[in-house]
């Protein structure tokens, strides 16, 4: 089988060069995307009276509801609100809400909030996706407008100004006039210079043992007298700094995975420039991860690799996988997959973002300055959670006056990477937009792969609230692949529902394994049929891990001089503190 001809892109050099300059002014998003959702809605909405009709009646309903609960105000004391606000939505979840006026300028807000979700759904004939992105838009404008935004009409920010005599106010211009400064000046956010790279973060002792224009290996020292046999390789997402898996000491995955007795290696990107321009999947296949396998099963001769890949990593070493199967290379032990995508179909809200017009408008940013900077997506992942991420900060932060303490994990949400335009094209068309890896189109190194052929027993993560890699979508890969696969479904999102040590509070899972040949089982099927278990999900991990990782011996040495891979600097070496 050959690689599919596709028709070779011919796009003016001057038109690529308007486009990246609009894209660096509308944040990436692509106007004639958006334009295009707008028309399909507005066309079909203007050529069905039957749903006009029916949005008429829920204008004159909603009025009825907020004129009768006016008016229950007036007789009791406490009326039954007419509207509740969605489980995630917590603006009004304060005791002042529930006072006059307030509760009415809440209940009219979310009255016509869910008017204008019927408004932008359930048009016969609109695209799914349009459908999703017009709901979605007129949802992040309607937020603008809320009630708990402004000083007069959220009754929190009016009783501080109160009890602080307006000094809450000023103590949030100040807060507004920093961040407004560290934004201009391409400072990291007020706080995060308390969490340093190899001093607070990043500090498990190890070597760098292996560089190439790509990655640093680093392998970590050993804590234990004997570790097991089967050493563990993790590939972290280069869309981050590997150092999340390396947190601080009390919640450092690489830290609880020593401490059991595994040699760690694990790969740090280097964070590429204007010159990586034309690295691609495959450079990141090739140099990346077949390169760091070849160097840990040098280092630990004799042995098969537990690998490990977290979000695109997980997707990469997918691929991998399925490519060292097609070349009968039997080098792995088993994979780990964690909040990692292999069929893209259902990928979340972060779909609303890609679509052929919104794609060739990326590229033509990338293609500009060589390279996507992950600020010029910051945007796109804040409007997913606005009101978390944006709304709740801004009446925190400059109408309250307060500061959120910074934790390590907010400090490195902000230490942003950089993709190289060849690699994040191929990335955002041939996974994202056309699926190619699930419906058995994607080849590397010229040939195709399929995850049908990986047989090493999986043991995949998904986590509950992942706006990025929902579980149902990492859940996919059990109609993928005819391997021994363990799916486990833990609390929190993709990044701390990941970071969820031992001890954590409030943190569960669910756990089940299919057996090779087994029946598919739906996910909400699965879901109902798992029970539950209390904690953190990192001692079961561990205990499938230690199950197939072989018997306890001494530890391998830090790098192997005699093969050329002497250790090159310490922990965490050079690539992660690239600005």
């Amino acid at each position: 089988m050959s690689r599919p001809q596709h028709q070779t892109k011919t796009v003016d050099p001057y038109d690529r060069f308007l486009h990246g300059l609009e894209a660096k002014i509308t944040g990436g998003i692509s106007p004639a995307s958006a334009m295009l959702a707008y028309l399909d809605w507005a066309v079909h909405l203007a050529n069905s009276p039957g749903k006009q009709g029916y949005l008429v009646q829920k204008a004159l309903r909603k009025n009825v509801l907020l004129a009768s609960y006016l008016e229950r105000l007036c007789t009791c004391k406490s009326p039954a609100p007419c509207i509740e606000p969605l489980p995630q939505d917590k603006r009004f979840s304060a005791p002042e809400w529930q006072y006059f006026p307030f509760n009415i300028f809440y209940q009219n807000f979310l009255l016509l909030q869910q008017w204008w979700y019927n408004a932008t759904t359930g048009i016969h004939g609109v695209s799914k996706h349009h459908e999703e992105v017009v709901t979605f838009s007129a949802r992040q404008i309607l937020d603008i407008f809320s009630p708990s935004n402004f000083p007069l009409t959220n009754p929190e920010i009016l009783q501080a100004t109160l009890s602080t005599g307006g000094m809450n106010l000023v103590k949030g211009y100040q807060n507004f006039l920093e961040d407004w400064e560290r934004a201009v000046l391409q400072k990291r956010p007020v706080g995060s210079e308390r969490f340093k790279v190899g001093k607070d973060v990043a500090v498990s002792p190890g070597k760098v043992i292996y560089r190439n224009r790509l990655i640093e290996l680093i392998q970590y020292s050993p804590t234990t007298e004997k570790v097991f046999a089967e050493p563990i390789l993790i590939v972290p997402a280069w869309i981050m700094k590997y150092y999340i898996l390396d947190l601080s000491p009390n919640n450092s995955m690489v830290k609880y995975l020593v401490d059991q007795g595994h040699t760690v290696f694990m790969i740090s990107w280097k964070n590429p420039t204007e010159d990586d321009r034309d690295l691609d999947m495959d450079d990141y296949l090739e140099k990346g991860v077949e390169a760091a396998l070849h160097v840990v099963r040098t280092i630990v001769p004799d042995q098969k690799v537990h690998a490990v890949g977290y979000c695109i990593g997980g997707t990469l070493l997918s691929i991998a996988s399925a490519v060292l199967a097609r070349d009968k290379k039997d080098w792995l032990a088993s994979m780990t997959l964690l909040a990692a995508q292999t069929d893209f179909t259902e990928a979340g809200e972060l779909m609303l973002f890609i679509d052929q017009s919104q794609v060739a408008y990326i590229e033509d940013l990338m293609w500009d300055q060589g390279y996507l900077d992950t600020k010029q997506m910051a945007g796109a992942f804040q409007l997913l959670r606005s009101n978390d991420l944006i709304w709740s900060r801004m009446v925190h932060d400059y109408l309250l006056g307060k500061r959120r303490p910074m934790i390590d994990l907010m400090a490195w949400n902000a230490d942003a990477t950089r993709m190289p335009y060849a690699m994040h094209s191929q990335y955002l068309e041939k996974l994202f937009l056309n699926n190619d890896l699930a419906e058995g189109r994607y080849f590397a190194g010229d040939r195709p792969v399929s995850l049908m052929n990986i047989r090493v027993p999986l043991f995949v993560v998904g986590a509950e609230k992942d706006h990025v890699a929902p579980w149902r979508s990492v859940y996919k890969i059990n109609q993928l692949t005819d391997t021994d696969i363990t799916f486990l479904l833990t609390s929190g999102g993709h990044n701390a529902g990941i970071i969820s040590e031992p001890g954590h509070p409030r943190r569960h899972h669910r756990v089940g394994t299919r057996r090779e040949n087994e029946t598919y089982q739906f996910p909400d099927d699965w879901y109902e049929k798992t029970p539950v278990r209390e904690g953190s999900w990192w001692p079961t991990w561990h205990d499938w891990l230690a199950e197939r990782s072989g018997e306890k011996t001494k530890p391998p040495s830090l790098g192997d001089v005699a093969s050329g891979y002497a250790p090159l600097s310490d922990a965490p070496g050079t690539y992660v503190l690239e600005e």
